[in-house]
């Protein structure tokens, strides 16, 4: 994923800063719970083709965070 369009990009639904979840090829807006997947290297910025997180994902994702800045 380009670094300069991860820079730029935002959620459509609420304007927030998205995660790129390499491993799962998905953007993730954690502010609506929402996974936008990138198919062929190309981010499917709709809501309706997101996907609904989970708490416990969204528990992981803090918890990576909190890891990577005391890092």
């Amino acid at each position: 994923m380009d670094r300069k369009l991860l820079d730029i990009l935002v959620c459509p639904v609420c304007k927030s800063p998205l995660l790129y979840r390499k491993e799962h090829q998905e953007l993730v807006c954690k502010a609506d719970r929402l996974a936008y997947p990138i198919q062929d290297g190309i981010p499917v910025m709709l809501e309706s083709e997101a996907r609904r997180l989970s708490l416990e994902e969204i528990d992981e994702l803090n918890k990576g965070l909190a890891e990577t800045a005391g890092a």
